[in-house]
C-alpha cells in the first residue's frame, strides 16, 4: 500500500469562511503554523464573498440602476460586473493569507480519518495533515428537497432548476421566474429579479406572507413587492416540474424549452410556465463527507456540528465556526465566532455565544427590511413572564415628517416599528422597513446591547437629512 505524506501543523482550518480565515490570519501572524483547507479555489474568501452577501447585494444595487437599452442586456452586464467584483475580492482574500509565511492555503477536499488527522484529496493526489487544533468552517449549502421532475437526492434534474448559487451565475435574464419558498432569500431574489424585469411568481406553502413577522410588517413588505410586479401564491406548493419541449411548446428565450411548474393552490391545481425555477428553501450545514464521526465530532438532526457556548465540539481541540455549527447564518456571526474561539486559543477576555444580546438582520428587498430583538407578537407573548408593559411605536415612512431622506431618494415606502417596555423604558425590539434600514438597525442594536432606554434614541440629535432621525418622531408615538 503506498505511503501517504503526512504534514504537521499547529492549527488546521477546514473551510475558507469569514470566521476561519480571520482566525487563521491572527494565528499565522502570531507565528503559529496554520493550514487553511478549501475544496474549491472559487470559494477563497467563503460564501459571503463569492456566492452570498457581496454578489447578491451587488445585483440588488444594479437592478435598481437606470440603464440604456433592454433589461436583458443590463442584466448580463450586471452579472459580468458582479463576477469581476467577486474575482477581485477572492484574489485579495487568498493573498491575505497566502502572503503570511506561516500560513499554507491548500485546495483539496478534507476528510477526517481519525482524531486530529485529516486526509486531503485533490484529483489523484492524497496527503494527510495532523495538528494540535482543528477548526471547522465549511459553511452551509442551499437545501434541495425532492420535487418530482425538479430535484432528487439533493441534486437538480434540469438546467431550468436553480439554487441561489447557480441563478446568480446565469448570464441570461429569465423572462419568467418561479421562486419556491417564502423566506427571506425568496423575498430578496423576488425583489431583485422583478427590478431587473423578470415576471416573478413566489410559491409559498404558508397561508400568510412572512409568517415570522408581525402582520402589519408582513403586509407592508408583501404590498411593496406586489407593487413591483411580484405575484404571490400563498398556501401553495409545487407538485412537480416538467419540460415543455416534449409537448411542442416553443422556448420563451430561444434556448431551453420552458419548464412547466405544477402548483397546488387553495382554489385548485395550476400550471405556470417558467424560464427558471429558483429553489429558495433555506440552507443546510455543509458537513457531508467530512468524516466527523471518525474524529469524535457529533452532529445534530439537521447535520449541524454540535457545539457548546464556547463553540467547542464533542472532540477535544476541535471548534466549529459559522453556519456549520447551526447558529444564525450570517457572516458577521461567523466573524464573532472567531473572537469566541480566539479568546480560548490565544488568551484574552473570555467570550461565549451567551454574550450576544442582539443579532441584527437585514433582508435586502427594496426598501430593505431590518430586524433586531423581538417582534410585537413575541413581546406580548412573553410579557407576563417578564413583567413587561409592552408599548409600541409604529409609523408609515411616508407619514414621518422628520424623515425626508426616503422622499429625496424617491422611495418613501415602508414602516418603522419599535417595541419597548414602558416600565423600564427598555427597547425590546425593532423592525425597520425603509431606506437605509441596514444602517439604522445597528444603532438600535447598539442601544439595546448597552441597556440604553428608548428615550436616548428618541431625544438624541441626528444629522439631517438622514433616515436615523426618524427615531425622534416615531419613538414619540408609543402607545
Amino acid at each position: 500500500m503506498p505511503t501517504v505524506d503526512v504534514l504537521e501543523f499547529d492549527d488546521v482550518v477546514i473551510g475558507f469562511g469569514k470566521g476561519g480565515k480571520t482566525l487563521a490570519g491572527v494565528l499565522g501572524r502570531a507565528g503559529r503554523r496554520v493550514a487553511v483547507v478549501e475544496q474549491s479555489e472559487q470559494m477563497y474568501g467563503g460564501t459571503c464573498v463569492n456566492i452570498g452577501c457581496v454578489p447578491t447585494k451587488a445585483l440588488v444595487y444594479a437592478a435598481h440602476l437606470g440603464h440604456d437599452g433592454d433589461d436583458a442586456a443590463h442584466y448580463t452586464d450586471s452579472i459580468a460586473q458582479k463576477d469581476a467584483l467577486t474575482a477581485k475580492l477572492r484574489a485579495a482574500n487568498f493573498t491575505m493569507l497566502d502572503s503570511v509565511d506561516t500560513i499554507t492555503v491548500i485546495t483539496a477536499r478534507a476528510e477526517f480519518v481519525g482524531p486530529k488527522r485529516v486526509r486531503l484529496s485533490a484529483g489523484t493526489d492524497e496527503r494527510e495533515l495532523t495538528a494540535e487544533r482543528f477548526y471547522l468552517n465549511t459553511g452551509s449549502l442551499p437545501a434541495v428537497p425532492d420535487i418530482p421532475g425538479a430535484s432528487e437526492g439533493g441534486h437538480v434534474l434540469s438546467p431550468r432548476i436553480h439554487t441561489s448559487t447557480e441563478l446568480i451565475s446565469e448570464s441570461n435574464l429569465p423572462g419568467r421566474l418561479v421562486i419556491v419558498g417564502g423566506g427571506y432569500i425568496a423575498y430578496e431574489f423576488a425583489s431583485m429579479y422583478a427590478a431587473f424585469g423578470s415576471e416573478v411568481t413566489v410559491v409559498d406553502r404558508s397561508p400568510i406572507p412572512l409568517k415570522h413577522e408581525d402582520r402589519d410588517v408582513a403586509a407592508a413588505v408583501a404590498s411593496a413587492l406586489t407593487g413591483d410586479g411580484v405575484r404571490f401564491l400563498q398556501g401553495a406548493r409545487v407538485t412537480g416540474v416538467a419540460e415543455s419541449g416534449e409537448t411542442g411548446v416553443p422556448a420563451h428565450d430561444g434556448a431551453l424549452a420552458p419548464a412547466l411548474v405544477g402548483v397546488a393552490t387553495a382554489s385548485g391545481p395550476i400550471t405556470i410556465e417558467a424560464d427558471a425555477v429558483l429553489l429558495a428553501l433555506g440552507r443546510s450545514p455543509a458537513t457531508a463527507g467530512l468524516g466527523l464521526d471518525k474524529a469524535g465530532v457529533e452532529t445534530d438532526g439537521r447535520g449541524a456540528v454540535v457545539v457548546d457556548e464556547r463553540l467547542r465540539t464533542t472532540a477535544p481541540d476541535v471548534w466549529a465556526l459559522g453556519d456549520v455549527n447551526g447558529g444564525p447564518q450570517h457572516t458577521y456571526v461567523s466573524l464573532d465566532d472567531h473572537r469566541i474561539v480566539l479568546s480560548q486559543v490565544a488568551g484574552g477576555p473570555e467570550r461565549t455565544t451567551a454574550d450576544r444580546r442582539t443579532i441584527p438582520t437585514t433582508t435586502f428587498v427594496t426598501p430593505p427590511m431590518s430586524r433586531v430583538g423581538l417582534t410585537e407578537g413575541e413581546a406580548r407573548a412573553q410579557a407576563d413572564e417578564h413583567g413587561w408593559d409592552v408599548g409600541v411605536a409604529s409609523k408609515e415612512v411616508a407619514k414621518i415628517a422628520a424623515m425626508p431622506r426616503p422622499k429625496i431618494v424617491r422611495d418613501p415606502r415602508g414602516l418603522i416599528k419599535l417595541v419597548v417596555d414602558r416600565k423600564t423604558e427598555t427597547v425590546l425590539g425593532a423592525t425597520l422597513f425603509c431606506v437605509d434600514s441596514q444602517e439604522i438597525v445597528n444603532l438600535v442594536s447598539f442601544a439595546m446591547d448597552h441597556g440604553l432606554p428608548y428615550t436616548a434614541l428618541r431625544d438624541r440629535m441626528y444629522t439631517h437629512p438622514s433616515s436615523s432621525e426618524a427615531l425622534n418622531e416615531v419613538l414619540g408615538t408609543i402607545v
